[in-house]
């Protein structure tokens, strides 16, 4: 006959595993449920990046103007180093001439016709604006702006 320690001890290992089991499914249920939302989340998450990445590669324009603050999302001048070389050149004005046309420095246009840099946004306007102007308008207004300054 087994002596009853040695029962009463068998009988608290059995009630103690019971318990520790009982605890330590809750655990495992609530690890195995935050460890679905976590994958569930990273899912979303790359869904998310993936999409902000087609974004930014369809629309750059937008991204930029809304990130520098101007109201025009939609519109953007371009601008090509090529172009602009050849049109200082069909209107017959030094790069000094034409820097003072679009009110930025002579050094900064023979920048850009290299290549080395480009204008920025209020630039690019102000380039789209002398864009659609004749010789002899160019020869009008730089006159102007000698007797001004």
């Amino acid at each position: 006959m087994p002596d009853i320690k040695s029962v009463l001890s068998e009988e608290i290992r059995r009630l103690a595993r019971k318990e520790i089991k009982a605890h330590s499914d809750s655990t495992k249920d609530a690890s195995k449920s935050q460890k679905s939302e976590i994958a569930e989340l990273k899912r979303a998450v790359r869904a998310l990046e993936k999409q902000v990445a087609r974004l930014a590669k369809n629309k750059p324009a937008a991204t930029t103007a809304a990130a520098s603050g101007d109201g025009d999302d939609d519109k953007q001048t371009r601008f090509s180093p090529v172009w602009l070389k050849k049109h200082r050149e069909k209107l017959g004005i030094s790069a000094a001439d034409y820097a003072k046309l679009v009110g930025s420095s002579a050094l900064s246009v023979y920048k850009w016709e290299k290549g080395e840099s480009n204008p920025r946004r209020a630039q690019r306007e102000a380039l789209a604006a002398v864009r659609g102007l004749g010789i002899r308008e160019v020869q009008q207004r730089l006159e102007a702006l000698d007797s001004e300054g």
